[in-house]
């Protein structure tokens, strides 16, 4: 449970492997959200999440997202929206697409259907 002024360093969150194959390192995570720092050097599995809606917030690198089979490109300062039951995926041709992961209810992995 969120408490009051709670600050929390990058550094001291250990990144983990989800169940896409993004690379996530979890900032924050309450009963309601969840936000993460996600790295995806290739692409993510495509999958959708039963109850999840998550915002998408690309913070270095550019990528193509794809939801539903619609695909456009993102670059750093973008946003992009994805609610629940929607299937999507980010890929790159570039080194990497870093971005901050909002999620409410909170992201798991049970959560989490692969295609």
């Amino acid at each position: 449970m969120l408490k009051g002024l709670e600050v929390v360093c990058r550094g001291s969150k250990s990144p983990f492997i989800a169940k896409d194959g993004s690379e996530i390192r979890e900032l924050v995570k309450s009963a309601r959200m969840s936000l993460a720092e996600a790295t995806v050097y290739k692409e993510t599995k495509r999958h959708f999440h039963r109850t999840s809606e998550e915002l998408y917030h690309i913070l270095e690198g550019k990528g193509v997202m794809e939801i539903e089979g619609e695909k456009k490109d993102v670059s750093v300062g973008d946003t992009v929206v994805i609610v629940p039951r929607e299937k999507h995926r980010i890929f790159t041709d570039n080194n990497k697409v870093r971005f901050l992961c909002f999620c409410s209810p909170p992201y798991s992995d049970a959560d989490t259907v692969l295609e």
